[in-house]
């Protein structure tokens, strides 16, 4: 059976459709899911994609964060469903309190669009398992709130349980994608919660799964592929 995941749309959504071709091409069917309703249509995972939710007014995820689908989603995430949130996605997700922490305005105050070098620090949670801890990947990423930041009690707390699960590479020149674009703390560009079922990230894996397009890499496929044989497992 083929499993299904869902795709939220909140208004002001930007990279649904990209996140369900991508779905799609790891080979699971891709479900629309609309931000007002919360019926998940029986899917085993779900996608909080990237963009602009209601205009990022307040803070970026803050009005999105109670729209009736998060309801289920959240409670749906507690259970153990695996719940994937790119760059507003990843906004939202800390807006929920699903994973720590909060989102701010990037150091430089202005929108950043580059090629992205990431260090993936662990592959053991339901979106990274096709991958290595301490390979390099390479995906787009684009934002203007992308400078993650917590208190150092939380820091510490996600660096001591292995639940950082991307920096931004800084070893190469800035031209390769090398460097923190946003002024994250501890250069980190994606965390996990506990248990592993829920990570979010700012670059966006979703424009780097076909040679194509993007980056001509196939680079951010492994999420999807990851949690594709997470379901078959379970």
């Amino acid at each position: 059976m083929t499993a299904r995941i869902g795709v939220v749309t909140f208004p002001g959504t930007l990279d649904d459709r990209d996140t369900q071709r991508a779905v799609r091409v790891a080979g699971a069917e891709a479900v629309a899911l609309w931000h007002r309703d919360k019926d998940l249509k029986q899917v085993d995972a779900v996608v909080l994609p990237g963009g602009f939710s209601y205009g990022d007014y307040l803070r970026a995820g803050a009005i999105s964060r109670f729209s009736p689908v998060m309801e289920t989603i959240i409670e749906q995430a507690r259970a153990g469903m695996p719940v994937l949130g790119i760059c507003n996605g990843f906004q939202v997700l800390c807006e929920a309190h699903l994973l720590p922490g909060a989102m701010l305005r990037n150091t430089a105050l202005h929108f950043v669009c580059r090629d992205q070098r990431l260090r993936v620090e662990t592959s053991t949670t339901a979106w990274t398992s096709d991958y290595a801890a301490g390979q390099e990947i390479s995906i787009p990423l684009k934002n203007i709130d992308g400078r993650y930041t917590a208190d150092e009690h939380t820091l510490d707390e996600l660096e001591a349980e292995g639940r950082v699960a991307f920096r931004y590479a800084t070893g190469g020149p800035e031209a390769d994608g090398y460097g923190n674009p946003n002024g994250s703390l501890r250069d980190i560009a994606g965390i996990t919660n506990a248990a592993g079922n829920v990570v979010g990230l700012m670059p966006h894996p979703e424009h780097a799964v076909e040679p194509l397009v993007g980056t001509g890499r196939t680079d951010g496929l492994g999420f999807f592929t990851s949690v594709l044989k997470k379901l078959v497992s379970a």
